[in-house]
């Protein structure tokens, strides 16, 4: 019995032991794990279509407009189009409230029940004077602005060069056209700004730096009208619009972009000058409809397609030399850059509990990093596109090396 019990001990430190040092090199290698990880680089955004700081280089050396589209878009004719239609731009996504005012002293803000067509005439369910605050705010499958309550809330304005300042979540925008509707959508408020395409939209894009050379101007308006009539077939119910004015889509800040001290109304300009007549404006068409015009600040010196970026092809987005993008004096802030991402955001990038160590898989003929590998003390692996890595870690682009 001794005996068995001697062996039944040295058995059960055996195993305790076996349990141990399998356990040792997980927890060694998760505090080896390290806090941060480092980057180098050039560009900044995307890389695929047209490259602004690109644009301008081609603007200073004497390009027009659609030869600087014609080198950044292939495959493609830039023409008159109709651009009569009212976009629909998302400039309040997922909000519990949202302020409106107008401030001149012969305006007014008028609030009407339900959605009402532009053209519409009727009486509003409510009128405020200047000054006179209205606060938004969910009420269960409505929206309450202030004695009105309905599924969808109608905004409107008037008065000489009346604006309607709409604050949320501590900014607040100055828009002066069309009108703003408020809709509850699963149990949020969706704000979006009904204008004219053809002008209106376009005056308030802020893409672009307005004191840029008037083609690379002219460039980015026509692209940016090609992008949004590309986007006209129908309202998207997550936000109630045609695009939303951020970054997801194109950068849409109102009345700001036209109202810039002095150089205001060299981007207002230039949207004129890419209108044909009132109804007609010109852009960018591949197999005879407006492209998804894609562009973005600079390179690493060559632009990618859609397909080395995002795994789907288009014929008019394909990789060209852009100097430019890594000219130090041209692009002073993003020709060369370091950046750095901690541990937790490049762990939750890769949907691991931690990340040991990353492996650069491939890059394409543009030099951008088409895969990368994320490697987990468990010895998970998995693989990200170069820029989705980016995009989640908020590296400036996908043009990138690991840093020692």
């Amino acid at each position: 019995m001794l005996e068995r019990a001697l062996l039944q001990m040295r058995m059960y430190k055996a195993l305790l032991l076996l349990s141990v040092i399998s356990l040792t090199p997980q927890s060694y290698a998760v505090a080896d794990a390290p806090t941060s990880f480092a980057f180098t680089g050039s560009g900044y955004g995307h890389g695929v279509g047209m490259s602004q700081i690109g644009a301008k280089a081609r603007a200073l050396a004497g390009e027009s407009a659609t030869a600087i589209l014609n080198y950044y878009y292939k495959n493609v004719s830039i023409v008159p189009v109709v651009d009569t239609q009212t976009i629909r731009v998302n400039i309040g996504h997922l909000l519990k409230a949202a302020s409106f005012q107008v401030t001149s002293p012969d305006s007014s803000l008028r609030i009407y029940s339900g959605e009402i067509g532009q053209l519409q005439e009727q009486s509003p369910s409510a009128s405020f004077g200047a000054r006179e605050k209205v606060t938004a705010t969910i009420q269960g499958n409505n929206v309450l602005a202030g004695n009105v309550i309905a599924k969808t809330i109608t905004v409107r304005w008037a008065g000489a060069n009346a604006t309607v300042s709409m604050t949320s979540l501590g900014k607040s925008t100055k828009y002066r056209y069309g009108q703003i509707q408020i809709k509850a959508v699963n149990g949020a408020l969706e704000v979006t700004n009904s204008l004219s395409l053809h002008d209106e939209y376009l005056w308030g894009i802020s893409e672009m730096s307005s004191a840029w050379p008037a083609a690379a101007l002219q460039a980015q308006v026509i692209a940016a009208r090609s992008y949004a009539l590309s986007k006209m077939d129908s309202v998207r119910t997550s936000c109630d619009c045609n695009v939303y004015g951020s970054s997801v889509d194109q950068n849409f800040v109102g009345f700001a972009k036209e109202s810039e001290p002095k150089i205001g109304s060299l981007w207002k300009a230039a949207v004129t000058q890419t209108n044909i007549d009132s109804s007609t404006s010109l852009a960018i068409l591949s197999q005879g409809k407006p492209i998804q015009a894609y562009y973005f600040s600079s390179s690493g010196g060559a632009t990618q397609s859609t397909a080395d970026a995002w795994g789907e092809a288009s014929s008019y987005t394909q990789s060209v030399a852009d100097p430019a993008s890594v000219d130090v004096k041209l692009n002073p802030r993003y020709a060369q850059w370091s950046a750095s991402a901690d541990q937790s955001l490049v762990a939750s990038a890769f949907l691991l509990p931690d990340v040991l160590s990353l492996e650069i898989v491939s890059r394409n003929s543009a030099g951008a990093v088409t895969y990368i590998k994320g490697i987990s003390s468990t010895g998970a692996t998995k693989l990200l596109r170069g820029d989705t890595f980016r995009s989640r870690v908020k590296l400036p682009s996908p043009y990138f090396q690991l840093a020692p």
